[in-house]
């Protein structure tokens, strides 16, 4: 199944604070969620939104709604679960 990805601008802003080879990693990570959501991906329990990606010491968070991927946050493991 393919899905299509949406940005929260939240999600662009975090997006956006990232060096330039986070971003490039972060990037190429989301765009390998269109199909089938393949990578580091677990669903999380009490926690909204309901997914997160993980690409190093970054986390997606990010929600599925029908065929859309919603991307929440990007944001450092540290901060993402509070």
């Amino acid at each position: 199944m393919n899905y299509q990805i949406e940005f929260k601008p939240r999600a662009v802003k975090d997006l956006k604070a990232l060096s330039a080879a986070q971003h490039r990693q972060v990037v190429e990570k989301i765009e390998a969620l269109q199909k089938d959501l393949v990578g580091d991906v677990k669903k999380l329990t009490d926690h909204t939104p309901e997914y997160r990606l993980r690409v190093g010491n970054y986390r997606v968070l990010f929600e599925v709604d029908g065929n859309s991927v919603v991307v929440y946050r990007i944001l450092h493991r540290k901060d993402a679960y509070q």
